[in-house]
């Protein structure tokens, strides 16, 4: 098994995703790995389901600098030091798959929920980015 060169870690900003910077952080560590870190914002629009009659440029650059805040105070607090912090506006697996490939990222470590059944199917992200991805994918449980 050839070592890992450049680690992309997804995370959601949640109290869960510090269990994943962890492990990503250690499996960094053991290969000599840079590492980069990842918050995907999904479209304001989406949640509205496109038909949004207003302008939501405004909010949508609100929701990307609080997420880029809380990025920064989650690596600052465990000590990460990442080769690069993105947040990027979009659909999580298709960006965290553009990301890899634009990064030369050879690891996706992200975190998972380990929902079953019809969840697992359709709406798991980490089961939506273990499909297109051109390097290896690792779901940390949490």
């Amino acid at each position: 098994m050839s070592a890992y060169h450049h680690i992309l870690v997804g995370l959601d900003l949640s109290e869960e995703s510090i269990t994943v910077i962890k492990k990503a952080k250690a499996l960094a560590n053991a290969n000599n790995a840079r590492i980069s870190v990842a918050h995907i914002v999904e479209p304001l629009a989406f949640a509205y389901g496109g038909d949004v009659p207003l302008d939501m440029s405004e909010a949508q650059n609100i929701v990307q600098e609080q997420a880029d805040i809380r990025l920064e105070k989650i690596l600052s607090e465990n000590a990460i030091n990442a080769e690069k912090k993105l947040v990027s506006v979009g659909q999580t697996s298709s960006e965290l798959h553009r990301l890899a490939n634009e990064h030369e990222a050879d690891l996706i470590v992200v975190g998972s929920h380990g929902r079953h059944g019809l969840a697992l199917l359709f709406g798991s992200t980490a089961n939506g980015l273990l499909h297109g991805a051109n390097c290896d994918v690792l779901a940390v449980r949490v």
